[in-house]
Formats: structure tokens, C-alpha cells, sequence
């Protein structure tokens, strides 16, 4: 039986390409055991369980770039977490260890590459946070989504394979108008689907509260309507604003479940720019609106955000400000066929559809180099 450590979590970004790689080797693995470390806390010590694999948590945190308190328990709880990591490696004994990013992944690599495990990094974004940058130097293997990361990386070390995705995704094509009867919305009129991530961003809320006023006013433009992902914190609050709305404008929901039809139905998506969500939009092809968070490591959203638009694949907006200038924006591509069909057009061939098959194979492979007579 071989045996697969993956690492990581914190947020969807990494919990859900990191369930997607461990059923993809599932699926290419008839005798496999995956275990799953965390950290305590964390969304993933809530949904690997949910998806049938066995998770372990530790007490690791990040470490805040401004002064907080926090950062004096960091030192102790990085070392609790690098002795656990040791103890569950040494009783697993897995046969390779996968890094997916966030908080857990650190002490979990470092711990694999001084054992001499064979390990492999999943880098979702376009510019490294500084763990995965320095793990780089001793891990056999970086999955990476965006070409470029030599930059970052040992040339050598780096596949290019795309971020995992939901399988969903793909294949969209004449779902357009059972996506809009499934969400109230009327069937001959464009759709802009408005996200904000699952927990809402207020920036963009507000700047959706202003398309709805200029909505509402007397005008000559083709009418839209939009399928609005307020966020479950702000919910309650829009539906009160929104209370006087005209009907037809907009359906607004605390969080979609259905994200293949709500991409189905959308014929201009205004997003943030995380990497999975990057991912995502490559694969359904339609015009996007980016609009990166200010309040992420690094800026990354702002970088993943660039890479689509120095491609002419995306339209940037900065969050800064989304609230004057967002409707402005949306009008100018939805009255613009022809941007529309440029847009869609530079970022179809960026979409890469099976990229957990293509990690769970560099897997498979770096586990047979490492003992070839298995």
C-alpha cells in the first residue's frame, strides 16, 4: 500500500484544489492511503473530513507583518507544530508529501524534505508566498499555474499544470437558459454575475448598490439584470437597501450553490481575483471584470489579476475604486459586442481543464523515481 501526506489549507483556494489532487490520485490508485494535515481552526479541518479523508491539525499560525500580540505565541506554536509534523510523519511513513499552501504546509514540507521523503509543491497563485519560495530549494517538484515562476523557482523544479477545478466547469455549453430559470432570472436578458467570495466583499457590494441606482434611472442602454453573491454577512443589509428595487433588475443571494450554472447564465462576470477563482474563469471563458482584494499576502490577487490582464484576458478594476467606477466599466463591455468576443477570446486558451490529473500523475511518477521497484 502507498501512502500520501497532503498539507495545507486555510482557505478554499487551497482546501479544495488539495481535495481535488487526493481524488484524483484516488482514482489512478487502487491501493492508496491519504492522510490529510491541517491546521487547528481552520476550514479544512471541517471540509476533508466532509469529503471522506482522514485529517490531522496542528497549531500553527501565520505570522502578522504588523506588530500584534500574536506574534509572540508564533515562535512556540511553530515549534509544537514542527514536533507533531515529525510524529505523524514518522508513524504514517508516507511514500511522497504534497504541499498545497497555507499554514500547515510549512512545518509539514520541512519535515518531509529533512527525512528525504519525496515531496512536490501545488503553487496556486502567480507570485509565491515567501514559505513555498523557500521550500522550493528542496522539494523535487513545483505544479505551478502561471508560466513565469522560474522567476521564483529552480527552472527545473517547475510543471506547468494549471490550478484544480471544480469538473463542473467544463462543460457548460447549452446550459444557458435552464441556469437562468434555475436562479428567477428572466431568459432573453444578458446577465452579469456579480462575486465577492463566499464571504461577501463590501467594496463591490457597495459598488452594485450604485449599478442598481443608475439601473433604475431612465436611460436608452440594453437592459442587463444581475445575479448578485452578496456574502451571508452582508445579506441582510442589501435586502433592506434593495427593498424598493424594481423588478427584473436583480436577483441578489447570500452564497451560490450552483456555481456551474450561475457561470452558465452569466454573460459578464465581475470577481475577485483569488488563484482558484482565476482558474475557474480561464475554463468558462466568458468576459470577466477583476477586481483584486487589497486585503490578501503579498497582493496577490492584484498579480494573479495581472497576468490575465497583460493578455488582454480580463479587465481590471481597482478595489479602491470599484464604488466610482465599477458600473461605468460594466456598462462599456455590455454594450460592446465586440469587446465581449475579445475578451472571451483571450482567455479561452488559457483554461487548463484537467490539472488534478496532471499533479496526481507528477505524483505517482515521483514516488516511482524515488523507489523504482514498486
Amino acid at each position: 500500500m502507498k501512502k500520501i501526506i497532503i498539507s495545507g489549507g486555510g482557505t478554499g483556494g487551497h482546501v479544495f484544489p488539495a481535495i481535488a489532487i487526493a481524488n484524483a490520485l484516488r482514482a489512478k490508485m487502487e491501493d492508496l492511503e491519504i492522510l490529510f494535515i491541517g491546521a487547528k481552526g481552520r476550514m479544512e479541518m471541517e471540509k476533508v473530513p466532509a469529503a471522506g479523508y482522514h485529517i490531522e491539525g496542528l497549531t500553527v499560525s501565520g505570522f502578522q507583518r504588523r506588530w500584534t500580540l500574536k506574534n509572540l505565541t508564533f515562535p512556540f506554536k511553530l515549534m509544537a507544530s514542527m514536533l507533531k509534523a515529525r510524529s505523524l510523519i514518522g508513524h504514517f511513513k508516507p511514500d511522497a508529501v504534497v504541499g498545497v499552501g497555507g499554514y500547515a504546509s510549512g512545518p509539514t514540507l520541512r519535515i518531509a524534505t529533512d527525512k528525504g521523503i519525496p515531496t512536490l509543491i501545488q503553487e496556486q497563485n502567480s507570485f509565491p508566498g515567501m514559505t513555498n519560495r523557500l521550500l522550493s530549494k528542496k522539494v523535487q517538484k513545483i505544479c505551478v499555474a502561471y508560466s513565469g515562476m522560474e522567476k521564483y523557482f529552480p527552472k527545473n523544479k517547475i510543471i506547468l499544470t494549471g490550478n484544480p477545478i471544480r469538473q463542473d466547469l467544463i462543460h457548460l455549453q447549452g446550459m444557458e437558459r435552464e441556469a437562468r430559470k434555475h436562479f428567477g432570472l428572466q431568459e432573453d436578458v444578458p446577465v452579469v454575475l456579480v462575486m465577492g467570495g463566499s464571504g461577501g466583499a463590501g467594496t463591490i457590494n457597495q459598488a452594485m448598490l450604485e449599478l442598481v441606482k443608475e439601473l433604475e434611472k431612465p436611460n436608452d442602454r440594453s437592459p442587463i439584470q444581475i445575479l448578485w453573491q452578496t456574502g451571508k454577512y452582508y445579506y441582510k443589509s442589501i435586502q433592506v437597501q434593495l427593498k424598493d428595487t424594481k423588478k427584473g433588475i436583480l436577483v441578489a443571494v447570500p452564497f451560490i450553490d450552483r456555481m456551474d450554472l450561475a457561470y452558465a447564465a452569466a454573460s459578464l462576470i465581475v470577481s475577485r481575483a483569488g488563484a482558484i477563482a482565476i482558474s475557474e474563469l480561464c475554463v468558462v471563458a466568458k468576459p470577466c471584470i477583476l477586481i483584486p482584494s487589497p486585503n490578501v499576502a503579498e497582493d496577490h490577487q492584484m498579480k494573479n489579476a495581472r497576468s490575465l490582464v497583460d493578455q488582454q484576458a480580463a479587465l481590471l478594476v481597482r478595489d479602491q475604486e470599484a464604488i466610482e467606477k465599477l458600473s461605468s466599466v460594466i456598462f462599456q463591455v455590455m454594450g460592446n459586442q465586440e469587446l465581449q468576443q475579445s475578451l472571451a477570446g483571450h482567455i479561452k486558451p488559457l483554461g487548463i481543464v484537467n490539472a488534478a490529473d496532471k499533479i496526481a500523475d507528477e505524483i505517482i511518477t515521483l514516488i516511482k523515481l524515488s523507489n523504482p521497484s514498486s
